[in-house]
C-alpha cells in the first residue's frame, strides 16, 4: 500500500485546529441546516461524516488515538448540528431526539468508535516510522 498519511500529532498546530476542530464544526453546521430541508440529504451527509471520522482515524498510530480524535471531533460536529438546527428554526425532517443537546453525546460516542476503527485499519495497513525518527512537519515547509 502507498505512504501512510502523516500522523496528526506531527502536523502544525494550525492544521490540527483546522482538521480537528474547524472542519467537523463547519460540516456539522451544514448538516444542521440540511436536516430542516431534506431527510435524504441529511442521511447522505451523515454517511459522509462517518466516512470522514474513519479516515481521520488513519492519521493516528492506533485505534486509541483514533478514538480520542473521534470523540472530540464527534462532539464538535454534534455541537455544529445542534446550534445550526436551533438557529435555523426549521422543523427537522428526521428525529433528532427529544432532548437536542443529547445529540452531541451520541455524535461523540459514534465518532469515538468510527475514529477507533480508522486507527485500527490504518495500523493494519501501514508500518509507521517510530515517533523519534519521524520527521516533524512545520508550517514553513
Amino acid at each position: 500500500m502507498g505512504e501512510p498519511p502523516p500522523l496528526f500529532r506531527y502536523r502544525p498546530e494550525s492544521q490540527q485546529i483546522l482538521l480537528g476542530g474547524v472542519v467537523p464544526f463547519v460540516f456539522g453546521v451544514v448538516v444542521g441546516v440540511v436536516v430542516g430541508i431534506s431527510a435524504g440529504a441529511y442521511w447522505g451527509l451523515v454517511a459522509l461524516a462517518a466516512l470522514g471520522a474513519v479516515l481521520a482515524g488513519f492519521e493516528h498510530p492506533d485505534g486509541w488515538g483514533g478514538a480520542d480524535r473521534g470523540l472530540v471531533g464527534g462532539a464538535i460536529y454534534g455541537l455544529g448540528v445542534v446550534l445550526a438546527h436551533a438557529i435555523s428554526g426549521a422543523d427537522a425532517k428526521v428525529s433528532l431526539g427529544s432532548f437536542l443537546p443529547f445529540l452531541i453525546v451520541i455524535d461523540a460516542i459514534a465518532g469515538m468508535f468510527l475514529g477507533a476503527l480508522g486507527g485500527r485499519i490504518g495500523r493494519s495497513l501501514w508500518v509507521r516510522t517510530p515517533p523519534e525518527k519521524a520527521p516533524v512537519v512545520t508550517s514553513a515547509e
